[in-house]
């Protein structure tokens, strides 16, 4: 599957954390931390790896604060993604970033990881989190069930098995419709 992957970028003054997904979308992995030079060595690392992992769109950690209120850190990641997007020739998404080092963290420390290597894995955990979010809001939602779309019983059926004593699991709904024990 050319160009189906997502590549999520955790973005820091320092540091760059890199996640990507898998080709159906449905995970994501962290790939790399990487440490900042230049803002062209920056762009150019990037734009290689939408090129080298078929990337077809790139997510960007939107560092809001906790009430919603875009904090200190914003003028900077807007820059960044100004001068991204024109490097790119894939969308990118900016996306909420709220809590991701927080829960990357917590999540390596259940691990039991050294504060050592912690340092060095935090960031690209923090965008796989952040990928994983986005990934989840693309989910198509579950279509709700129509009235027609339950199984109908016949009449006839419903009739002989009234009289059956009942095994206490699997009760008839109203309407003639199964639940599901009953449905196998």
């Amino acid at each position: 599957m050319a160009g189906s992957r997502i590549l999520a970028l955790d973005y820091g003054t320092k540091r760059i954390g890199i996640a990507l997904s898998d080709e159906l979308r449905w995970t994501a992995q962290p790939l790399e931390t990487f440490e900042r030079r230049s803002l062209d060595r920056d762009l150019s690392h990037i734009a290689s790896l939408v090129r080298t992992h078929e990337v077809a769109e790139v997510v960007l950690g939107f560092p809001l604060q906790l009430d919603g209120r875009e904090g200190p850190a914003i003028k900077a990641m807007r820059d960044f993604a100004a001068q991204l997007e024109q490097k790119l020739s894939v969308p990118l998404v900016l996306w909420d970033e709220r809590l991701t080092t927080k829960a990357a963290e917590d999540l390596l420390i259940a691990a039991d990881v050294s504060r050592k290597k912690r340092k060095g894995a935090i960031d690209r955990v923090a965008a796989a989190i952040l990928l994983q979010s986005y990934l989840a809001s693309r989910e198509p939602r579950e279509r709700p069930v129509a009235e027609h779309d339950w199984p109908m019983v016949d009449s006839a059926d419903e009739a002989s098995e009234s009289s059956r004593p009942s095994a206490g699991r699997g009760r008839r709904a109203r309407s003639g419709r199964l639940s599901d024990p009953e449905m196998g």
